[in-house]
């Protein structure tokens, strides 16, 4: 090795060391990836890091709802295009969901995450509560999402995690059918949109530019001489880039769904690790799986031997029949399902979302 290559390989380690460090901040936990696999087979997967339980259950939203940001008066409103199937969180929010038209919206956390002053004038406001919720409703492409969210026809309102003193602070992953992919964050107070193929996965801090820098260290090193192992978003993100593009493009979509899975396992945290010196780090509570071509949304929990699925195409989604449904998942979603369980969703009044009246 060359005395400048050695160099070059001694300041990429210095910035990588710095970057972990800032990242190092106990926090909520994700990891989010897109497969894009032979014969037009997108698969996005999705695990949820919490310390606690997110009292999660799964939603059958029809469309035709009347929807308002929930930030006072000045409050952006819309009426929903797009069917969902969404996860909520603690019941006052959308963290996880797909629509009908194929659109996956995940949100995940991101301390770095500063959204502009809200103060009831200027442009209406919008529940973080509700923004993944908002794609899903309007949106049938990640380019169309895109196009609209770059317009900044909203101002994002955030509030404190039901039960804490502390601020909801998130980024928002987009994916469809096309295995388009976007990454929308709040940096400063700014909207920064990644938009592209090639991001296919996001994990937490620090800011997804400087995962991205990240990554392209460990790209030097290459996956099949050295991954990262631990649970750090970076070291998650470092694995997951690698597998996500490793494992086979299978033309049966069935194995192609086996080799997603494992790589979402694979960046997991273990259900009820703790370490001394992170008291309140993350768990994987549960994952998701979204097989974009058959629209069969996979849930697992980390507490139940199965996974089981929801098949969109088999929803009423219409607006004049179709109904607000519900899946009640349990303390900790520990309640068991099989199978297609789209038949088990029973009738609700739908939950509503944080925010302001």
């Amino acid at each position: 090795m060359g005395l400048t290559q050695f160099s070059s390989h001694l300041f990429e380690a210095g910035l990588i060391s710095t970057l972990l460090l800032s990242s190092a901040i106990p926090a909520a936990a994700c990891t989010r990836i897109v497969y894009h696999g032979a014969n037009d087979i997108v698969i996005t997967a999705r695990s949820m890091d919490w310390k606690s339980d997110i009292l999660s259950n799964l939603w059958i939203l029809p469309r035709g709802i009347e929807r308002s940001g929930q930030a006072g008066p000045n409050s952006i409103r819309w009426k929903a295009k797009y069917g969902s199937v969404i996860v909520s969180g603690y019941d006052v929010s959308t963290t996880d969901g797909v629509n009908e038209a194929g659109l996956e919206a995940n949100l995940l956390w991101l301390v770095e995450s500063e959204y502009p002053h809200f103060d009831g004038t200027g442009k209406p406001g919008l529940t973080i509560a509700a923004w993944a919720q908002y794609a899903l409703d309007n949106f049938a492409s990640v380019a169309e999402a895109v196009a609209a969210l770059e317009k900044e026809p909203f101002t994002i309102v955030t509030d404190n995690i039901p039960g804490e003193e502390r601020l909801t602070t998130v980024h928002l992953s987009l994916s469809d059918a096309s295995g388009d992919s976007a990454i929308v964050e709040y940096i400063d107070g700014k909207q920064v949109i990644h938009h592209g193929r090639q991001y296919q996965v996001m994990t937490n801090s620090p800011t997804f530019d400087d995962q991205l820098a990240i990554n392209r260290y460990w790209e030097t090193i290459g996956g099949t001489v050295m991954l990262p192992g631990t649970n750090r978003a970076a070291d998650r993100f470092a694995r997951a880039s690698f597998y996500v593009n490793a494992i086979p493009k299978d033309e049966d979509p069935n194995r192609a769904l086996a080799s997603v899975f494992s790589v979402i396992r694979n960046t997991s945290v273990p259900y009820g690790l703790t370490t001394p010196e992170e008291p309140n780090i993350s768990s994987t509570r549960w994952r998701t799986v979204f097989d974009h071509k058959r629209k069969l949304y996979f849930f697992e929990s980390a507490l139940t031997p199965n996974t089981f699925w929801v098949d969109l195409k088999g929803i009423d989604f219409s607006e004049a029949t179709g109904r607000v449904k519900t899946l009640d998942l349990g303390p900790n979603q520990d309640h068991t399902f099989s199978g297609n369980a789209t038949a088990e969703f029973k009738e609700s009044k739908p939950f509503e979302f944080l925010g302001l009246q």
